[in-house]
Order: structure tokens, then C-alpha cells, then sequence
């Protein structure tokens, strides 16, 4: 049940991740894919820096439907091995420990309230040293699942 309880916990977790991003591209054309990519992931641009050349997006991430079932029935199932534990070590309880499985639906209408929430993107473009060929650094702080998908969609090589 404790380990339970912190997976349920856990996928409310912020997972902001950074990576740099290296490509020969001009920043201004970088720049425009990378507003286009992410307008059409529901992103809007919300402050630009141009003193850090940074630009930040903002976004509203909805909660899963799958997800906040999965919690749920993973909390039902929890629920119920304790309830069947508390069952056979207290028989005079009776079938009060049932009433157990009705916190269950809480799983889920905690991760709901909790997982849709606004996101940022940070973009900062940096210009590498003369003899990297005139390439720049893209360094992305977002979520990661945000970053695996901008890995996907836009061929740039990732900086380790």
C-alpha cells in the first residue's frame, strides 16, 4: 500500500528535463520550425528575451483519461488486498473493511486535479566557438516527455 501510494503520487511529479540540442541552422530559421512545432502542440509563445536569446512557450497539458483509470483500478485492486487482509485478521469487522474500495475513485480525481496543469518551454539559442563550423546550441527546458518528442519530429543532434 505505501508503494502504492507513492506511485499515485509520483505521476502528478514535475519532470522538467534539459538537453542541448546542436544544429548548423541560422537562428532565426530555427527559431520559426521550432514556434511552428510547438504551435501546432498547442503552445503559445508567452515572453522573448532577446538579451538571452531565449523564447518561452507556454502550454496547457490535459490529464490522461487512460491514466487516471489506470490509477483508479490499480488503487481498487490495492484496496482490496488490504481489505481482504484486514478481513481474515479481524472477522469481527465484518464487511465494514469492504467500505474500503470506495476510496478508490480518489486515485484517479487526484492525478485529474493535479495533472492538468500549464507547462513551459525554454528555448535558448547559443552560437558555438569558430571552429565548430558556425553551429549553434539549442538548450530545451521542458517536460520530458515534450522533449522525446521534439527529438522525434525535428532532426537535431542531441549534445551529451
Amino acid at each position: 500500500m505505501v508503494g502504492l501510494f507513492f506511485f499515485i503520487r509520483a505521476s502528478v511529479k514535475d519532470r522538467t528535463e534539459q538537453i542541448t540540442l546542436l544544429t548548423s541552422e541560422p537562428a532565426e530559421i530555427l527559431l520559426e520550425q521550432l514556434q511552428k512545432y510547438f504551435e501546432k502542440r498547442a503552445y503559445r509563445i508567452t515572453d522573448i528575451d532577446t538579451t538571452k536569446n531565449q523564447v518561452t512557450f507556454q502550454g496547457f497539458v490535459k490529464p490522461s483519461l487512460f491514466l487516471a483509470i489506470f490509477l483508479t483500478t490499480l488503487a481498487a485492486l490495492g484496496l482490496f488486498c488490504l481489505a481482504l487482509v484486514l478481513a481474515l485478521l479481524y472477522p469481527a469487522a465484518g464487511n465494514f473493511v469492504w467500505l474500503l474500495l470506495f476510496l478508490a475513485p480518489t486515485a484517479g480525481i487526484f492525478y485529474w486535479r493535479k495533472a492538468g496543469r500549464l507547462e513551459q518551454v525554454l528555448l535558448k539559442v547559443a552560437n558555438s566557438t569558430p571552429e565548430q563550423n558556425h553551429q549553434k546550441f539549442l538548450t530545451v527546458t521542458a517536460h520530458r516527455d515534450e522533449l522525446t518528442q521534439l527529438r522525434r519530429a525535428l532532426p537535431l543532434q542531441v549534445v551529451e
